[in-house]
């Protein structure tokens, strides 16, 4: 790894990842308040100083004001360098949300980046074998024409003809 000026690195056009204003100035921020963040994530690029990894970060350090940013320059085929490209944005793990609501402050990780609107998701639940066992027949009074009141969760109601 070494120290090389932002701009001789180059920013990779080919680059299949965005990222929106607000995460953006998360992350420019986040640089400001955490600059050795960078040195243990390298900005990775090829032997031509073309990113593979790390093009937001590039973008935001130089938003941030930085001359220099830690590099690891890397010396691979074109299909290995494509193939970094995907994998090194793939994000394999997913976030414990429960261990996230129970054990970390929401508003100290809205801050450093993370979009906690998923505290609010509701979970997916695993359907449960029980023992209900489907009768032969079903008897019903219901008619063609029998009309049936719902009610929705927000409390009202609404007529629907079965």
């Amino acid at each position: 790894m070494k120290q090389v000026p932002l701009k001789d690195i180059k920013p990779n056009p080919n680059n299949p990842r965005v990222i929106k204003d607000d995460k953006f100035a998360k992350l420019v921020q986040s640089l400001k308040e955490l600059p050795e963040m960078a040195s243990v994530r390298p900005i990775v690029v090829n032997q031509d100083m073309i990113v593979l990894g790390g093009n937001m970060r590039l973008k935001a350090m130089k938003e941030a004001g930085w001359k220099q940013a830690p590099v690891e320059v890397v010396d691979w085929d074109e299909d290995k360098q494509r193939q970094f490209i995907i994998k090194d944005n793939v994000g394999f793990g997913e976030w414990d949300w429960e261990m996230l609501a129970n054990e970390w402050d929401a508003e100290q990780l809205e801050d450093w980046g993370l979009d906690i609107s998923a505290f609010d998701e509701p979970k997916e639940l695993e359907a449960q074998e029980d023992n209900y066992e489907i009768p032969e027949e079903v008897q019903t009074d219901i008619v063609l024409g029998d009309l049936f009141v719902k009610k929705l969760d927000m409390g009202t109601f609404i007529q629907s003809q079965r």
